[in-house]
C-alpha cells in the first residue's frame, strides 16, 4: 500500500510558535494553505475540533470548493450530535467533495474540555459511546430502508436516510488512543488508526497491541497505522538543530498564546510524551522531545529534527515498523507545509516504493510489516484523491446486539 502523507488544514496562522494575525477563520489563508497541500503532494488534511474553534464541517466543505484532488480528514466529537445527524453531514460533505471525505473520530482525552459543550461522561464511557456512534454512522450510509437502535448510549425508531456518500466511495474511519478502550474501538471500526510519535521501540508496542485487539475482534486485517510528527528541516544538520532550538524558545515566549491554554493535561497520550521528554532529549535516529515538554505534551508535540534525508530515513524506520500514513505539520504552517512537501515527501515516497517492490519481489507483501493491508480508497502516492473507491458495505460484526447490550458494534 502506498504511503500517505496528512496536514493540516488550519483557518489562521496561528501556532505555538507564532501569535494569529487575523480572526479565527480566515478564509483567504484557508484557501492558501489547503492549496499549498495540494500542489506540493500532500494526500490529505485535518480540519481538526475545539470546543471554541471554527467549525470544521463548514471549513471542510469550503476547501472542498476550492480544491480538486485534496483528501479532506473532518475531525469529529461524538458528544456534539447525534450519529444520525452526524451521517448525514458526513454524506452531504463527501458528495460536495466528490468522494474525498474522512472521518476521524475525536472521543475526547480532557474533562474539561469535554465539559465545555456538556459532556461528563468518564474516558471509559466516552470510547464505549464512540464505538457505537461509529457503528449507527456506518449503518447510516448503508440502510435504504428504516432501521431501529436500541443501544447503550443512542436509542431510536425507524430512521432512514435520504443522503448517501458520493456514488462509489465510502469515506474511510480513523480513531486514535494509547489505552486498551481505545485500541478495543480501532480494532473493531477503524480503516486507520493514529498514534502520536513515540521512539521506534514504544511505536512498535502499540502497534502490536492494536493487531492483538484486531485479532481479537475477529479482524482478517487491521486498521493502518498513522503516526504523527511535527518536522523541523533544514539544509544541514547544524542549521536543523539551531532552528530546533529556537522553536522552543519560541514557545516558551509564546505562552500566551490561547492554543497552549487548553493543553488537554488528562491525555494519556500527552502525560507519555511529557514523561519521555523528562527522560531524554533524543532517540532514536532524529526524535527530539523538548518541544513536547515545553507545549505539555500537547497537539503530538514531539519533533524530527534534520536534513530532508535525515527526517525522510527517519520516517522510512516506522514505516518499517508498519505504519503507512504520516501526519505533519510544522511550526510556520504554510512555509512549512511547502518544505515538506517540496523535499521530505519525494524521498519517503521512492524510498517507500523500492521496500515494496523488495518484498513483493520476495513474495510479501507492502507497507512495512504489516503487508498489503490496504483499506479503502487509499491514495495512489502520487498526492492525488486515490485509488479505485470503494462503496460501503453494511457493518455485521459479531457479538454486538444493538438492543441495550454495551458493545462496540451497532
Amino acid at each position: 500500500m502506498p504511503v500517505e502523507f496528512l496536514g493540516y488544514a488550519a483557518t489562521n496562522d496561528g501556532s505555538e510558535t507564532h501569535l494569529r494575525t487575523g480572526p479565527s477563520f480566515d478564509p483567504d489563508y484557508t484557501i492558501r494553505l489547503a492549496r499549498a497541500h495540494e500542489e506540493w503532494g500532500w494526500d490529505r488534511v485535518l480540519f481538526a475540533y475545539g470546543s471554541g474553534s471554527p467549525d470544521p464541517a463548514a471549513a471542510t466543505a469550503y476547501v472542498a470548493a476550492h480544491t480538486e484532488k485534496l483528501q479532506l480528514l473532518l475531525a469529529h466529537r461524538p458528544n456534539v450530535s447525534y450519529p444520525t445527524y452526524a451521517a448525514k453531514t458526513f454524506s452531504t460533505l463527501d458528495g460536495i467533495s466528490g468522494g474525498r471525505l474522512m472521518v476521524h473520530f475525536i472521543t475526547g482525552a480532557d474533562d474539561t474540555e469535554q465539559a465545555r459543550e456538556g459532556d461528563f461522561l468518564s474516558m471509559a464511557e466516552r470510547y464505549a459511546r464512540t464505538g457505537e456512534y461509529i457503528g449507527i454512522v456506518k449503518k447510516a450510509w448503508t440502510e435504504r430502508e428504516p432501521f431501529s437502535h436500541h443501544g447503550w448510549y443512542f436509542d431510536f425508531d425507524e430512521f432512514v436516510s435520504d443522503v448517501f456518500p458520493a456514488a462509489g466511495h465510502c469515506p474511510l474511519v480513523s480513531v486514535g488512543g494509547c489505552v486498551p478502550e481505545a485500541y478495543a474501538v480501532g480494532a473493531a471500526q477503524a480503516d486507520v488508526y493514529c498514534l502520536w510519535g513515540e521512539p521506534l521501540e514504544r511505536t512498535y508496542e502499540q502497534i502490536e497491541a492494536i493487531r492483538a485487539a484486531s485479532d481479537e475482534a475477529g479482524r482478517e486485517v487491521p486498521p493502518r497505522i498513522q503516526v504523527s510528527f511535527r518536522p523541523i528541516i533544514a539544509p544541514t544538520e547544524e542549521e536543523a538543530w539551531d532552528k530546533a532550538y529556537r522553536i522552543v524558545a519560541a514557545i516558551k515566549g509564546t505562552s500566551g498564546n490561547r492554543r497552549l491554554a487548553v493543553v488537554p493535561a488528562q491525555s494519556t497520550g500527552s502525560r507519555r510524551l511529557s514523561a519521555l521528554a523528562g527522560h531524554s532529549e533524543r532517540f532514536d535516529r532524529a526524535l527530539w522531545t523538548p518541544a513536547a515538554l515545553a507545549t505539555e505534551g500537547a497537539d503530538a508535540s514531539n519533533a524530527l529534527v534534520g536534513t530532508p534525508d535525515t527526517v525522510a530515513q527517519a520516517l522510512l524506520d516506522y514505516y518499517d515498523l508498519g505504519a503507512e500514513i504520516f501526519s505533519a505539520r510544522g511550526y510556520d504552517l504554510l512555509e512549512d507545509a511547502v518544505e515538506f512537501g517540496r523535499y521530505v515527501i519525494p524521498i519517503v515516497r521512492e524510498e517507500a516504493a523500492k521496500r515494496d517492490a523488495a518484498r513483493a519481489a520476495a513474495g510479501g507483501g507492502g507497507g512495512g510489516i504489516a503487508g498489503g493491508g490496504g483499506v479503502g480508497s487509499g491514495a495512489s502516492g502520487t498526492g492525488t484523491a486515490g485509488t479505485t473507491p470503494t462503496p460501503c458495505s453494511p457493518v455485521r460484526r459479531p457479538g454486538g446486539t444493538g438492543t441495550g447490550e454495551r458493545s462496540f458494534a451497532a
